[in-house]
């Protein structure tokens, strides 16, 4: 083989073995095999519990573990990334708002009660006047905290503020409360430095805390429950994909909701 044969039998080889790798860094393509991005507590907990229910439907399950609320919804519009387990709808519908994305929801699976946790004041009742209370920075979620402090009489709101409420719909704020604005992964860290802090459920988890523990909780049965199920989303492409039905379909089973209440105590509530 002449020189010239060599070096482009060479780059050819070159070339196949980039395209390869660059293969393997998105999602699979294979019908299956499916490549899901959760944050770590509760939800990759979930889908490892569903990893040999799926595996005996023929589906082999991939859990990319990740912190942020972001990365998880970029990786599914990218491609590298089948679907995602992190969100409610209305930060999914805020998220596409702000980014002109067009993800959607193909099922609810549980649910994860906002709590008040105590930090420097261990009794919402104790609450000083011009006390710091740290609430999620992200727009679905800190109205969902002021919900929470509205439904225990600590501040009212303006009539029809509802979901997407913010501290400028804040109607009555009789001890002056002080607002600090922090990323939810960041609020358990924080208590020793506020009064009390609201906070998501699976970051309260996250950090050791119990719903147990909380000094209010949402209910259950209210709005929020109603409101902020967190969802299996993906691309429109691939919303009706047979591995995605199968994977929201074993995620809603009797098994799994009754795992859910075992293992989480009431922090993590199965959707019906």
């Amino acid at each position: 083989m002449n020189k010239k044969l060599i070096i482009a039998a060479l780059t050819l080889i070159f070339i196949l073995a980039f395209t390869g790798c660059g293969k393997d860094s998105k999602s699979s393509g294979d019908d299956k095999t499916i490549k899901v991005g959760a944050n770590i507590v509760p939800h990759a907990e979930i889908l490892e519990y569903v990893k040999p229910i799926l595996k005996e439907k023929g589906y082999t399950l991939e859990i990319v573990k990740l912190e942020d609320s972001i990365t998880p919804n970029t990786g599914v519009i990218e491609g590298s990334l089948d679907a995602n387990y992190f969100q409610h709808v209305p930060y999914l519908e805020q998220f596409n708002k702000e980014n002109g994305s067009n993800l959607v929801s193909i099922g609810a699976i549980h649910y994860e009660p906002f709590g008040i946790y105590a930090g420097r004041t261990k009794n919402l009742t104790d609450l000083p006047d011009g006390a710091l209370i740290a609430v999620p920075n992200n727009v679905t979620n800190e109205a969902r905290a002021l919900l929470l402090l509205a439904q225990e009489g600590i501040i009212t709101l303006k009539d029809g503020a509802g979901i997407t409420a913010t501290v400028e719909d804040i109607a009555s704020n009789p001890k002056n409360i002080k607002f600090k604005e922090l990323a939810p992964e960041q609020l358990v860290a924080a208590l020793p430095d506020v009064d009390v802090a609201v906070i998501n459920g699976n970051y309260a988890i996250e950090g050791g805390l119990h719903v147990s523990q909380a000094l209010a909780v949402e209910a259950n049965d209210g709005l929020a429950a109603q409101t902020y199920g967190n969802i299996i989303a993906t691309v429109p492409d691939k919303k009706d994909s047979e591995a995605l039905k199968v994977l929201v379909e074993v995620l809603q089973s009797e098994d799994v909701k009754k795992f859910i209440e075992g293992k989480y105590d009431g922090a993590v509530v199965p959707l019906k």
